[in-house]
């Protein structure tokens, strides 16, 4: 499918109007933050990005959106929405329409974008810091609120990780080669395990005191656990925000995640410094 599909900016009120309706047919039909398609339509103009992955009979498959703006005096962008239809999901097309946005981003002069993930998602984990190269800058406990109308926020709230992605090819490269070492790391592969909600015998303030490396534990598949045991799910937020709001004030950084599918459990990986 890849290779019949065209990344290009929304340009008409049907492509605005398609975007709203896949927003809805992702988030739910109850979700309060959809952007309407006039705001689509209006970023474009102040140098933000509304895109689109269209098949080859013009059905719009994906889209990512986001907004341009200043901080400390230097343009950024915000990344808020990507989403990738179900049976077009698994050809790449939400990695390349990321990359679209860092061009459009580089060619206004932005430096970074940022955006926001569940860290308790452990896919999006794995594809923010082992394939884009992103950071992690800030831990934002219910971001969003704790309702939002969508079925995905269902039981665990709106935590988050704010990622930064920088827009340079060479400090990509680079940080692409700081995960890719931490997830081949020894060092790594034997540090505590801290926040697992079904092992609450791993302490994290005795941890943190022990060692200078950390693995922070997610579920492998929270959606399921949503949808069957929602009171585990809750567990698990939880868990991993009592850990991550430590270590974050401790000046722990996410160095690199990975996944061990013979304990159903992915693992941020973390150091002091």
């Amino acid at each position: 499918m890849d290779d019949s599909i065209t990344i290009r900016d929304l340009a008409s009120h049907a492509d605005y109007a398609a975007c709203v309706d896949l927003q809805r047919a992702t988030w739910g039909s109850d979700f309060k933050d959809a952007v309407p398609a006039s705001i689509l339509l209006v970023s474009q103009k102040l140098g933000g990005v509304a895109a689109g992955a269209f098949t080859t009979n013009g059905t719009l498959a994906g889209f990512v959106f986001g907004m341009t703006g200043m901080e400390n005096g230097a343009i950024v962008h915000w990344s808020d929405m990507l989403a990738v239809r179900p049976d077009a999901q698994n050809f790449g097309i939400g990695r390349r329409l990321k990359e679209y946005q860092r061009r459009a981003v580089a060619r206004v002069g932005g430096r970074v974008i940022y955006w926001t993930f569940d860290p308790l998602v452990a896919r999006n984990a794995h594809l923010n810091f082992n394939v884009f190269g992103v950071r992690a800058v800030e831990y934002a406990r219910d971001m969003y609120g704790q309702e939002t109308g969508s079925t995905l926020h269902r039981e665990i709230g709106t935590d988050r990780l704010i990622v930064a992605w920088p827009v340079d090819d060479g400090e990509i490269a680079a940080r692409k080669r700081e995960t890719s070492a931490a997830r081949e790391s020894i060092a790594y592969r034997n540090a505590p395990i801290i926040g697992d909600a079904d092992r609450p015998d791993h302490r994290w303030d005795t941890a943190v005191r022990a060692s200078a490396r950390l693995r922070v534990a997610v579920p492998l598949d929270v959606s399921a656990l949503q949808t069957n045991d929602p009171s585990r799910a809750t567990k698990w937020r939880t868990s991993t925000r009592a850990v991550f709001e430590a270590l974050f004030a401790a000046r722990y950084r996410i160095d690199g995640f990975y996944v061990d599918s013979a304990v159903d459990r992915g693992y941020y990986l973390l150091s002091q410094g």
